[in-house]
């Protein structure tokens, strides 16, 4: 590469920001005459966050802690709505660049995007959130049960969007099923949990990967996911978006609540 192919000869655009990351977007980000290619996903107009909003009652004046913030889509809605501030926690360094693009495309000022293991984080943090939003990242963890144990200890409301794993599901889909083991169970705290070795493959030589920074995770099933929820105390659960069929495997939205 020769340095000079770094600058940019064009007067300032929004569009020559989104071309930092030409064909790494996932989002679809909205604004006159902005392309993100390939975006396609509605993340910054997405109804599980409108869901999400309507079951709490609004975003208006609550600390958001947010991990996995991925494009910035939901940190962007959730400020919009009134969030007093967004914490959001991304450990991709070209998600996390993308995230301060979108910071500066929309004026982001109660967001503020940290570079980081979100679960090392969660070890050492004594702050207390008013909601913690995990969406599309349970299914990345290689101890997906920590994760929730760690998220219910710094807060007393949680939203999760995450696959699922169930087997006739995934076993019917010749796609999805050579990238998974066998399911065994484990006890955690003493609830027994489902849970099975999934590889990410091909998907590991994209940029715009998007997924944990292992090799593969560890997915829960959905009984799994509920029965540890209410042993750490989220006696509330709405759930929604509820897709057995979806591509990528079983998903489902939780929004858990102790009170």
């Amino acid at each position: 590469m020769n340095i000079l192919d770094a600058y940019i000869k064009t007067a300032p655009s929004d569009q020559n920001v989104l071309d930092l990351f030409d064909n790494e977007w996932s989002s679809f980000v909205p604004g006159e005459g902005r392309v993100a290619r390939p975006g396609t996903s509605l993340l910054f107009d997405d109804a599980r966050i409108t869901w999400l909003g309507e079951v709490l009652g609004g975003f208006t004046g609550l600390n958001v802690l947010e991990l996995g913030p991925l494009e910035g889509g939901h940190s962007t809605m959730m400020e919009q709505a009134g969030a007093n501030s967004v914490v959001a926690i991304e450990a991709n360094t070209r998600a996390f660049l993308k995230c301060l693009c979108i910071k500066e495309l929309f004026r982001l000022e109660r967001t503020r995007f940290l570079l980081g293991d979100f679960v090392q984080h969660l070890e050492r943090s004594t702050e207390h959130f008013d909601l913690v939003l995990a969406s599309g990242v349970l299914y990345h963890m290689m101890d997906p049960a920590r994760l929730l144990a760690l998220m219910s200890k710094v807060t007393d409301r949680l939203m999760v969007w995450t696959h699922y794993y169930e087997d006739s599901a995934i076993r019917s889909n010749p796609g999805l099923a050579r990238k998974f083991g066998k399911p065994r169970v484990e006890k955690r705290d003493g609830v027994e949990l489902v849970m099975v070795d999934q590889l990410y493959l091909e998907s590991l030589k994209w940029n715009g990967f998007c997924g944990g920074s292992s090799t593969g995770s560890v997915w829960l099933s959905r009984n799994s996911i509920l029965d540890y929820l209410r042993f750490l105390g989220f006696e509330k659960i709405d759930i929604a978006f509820d897709t057995p069929a979806h591509p990528n495997g079983p998903a489902f939205a939780i929004c858990a609540r102790r009170h």
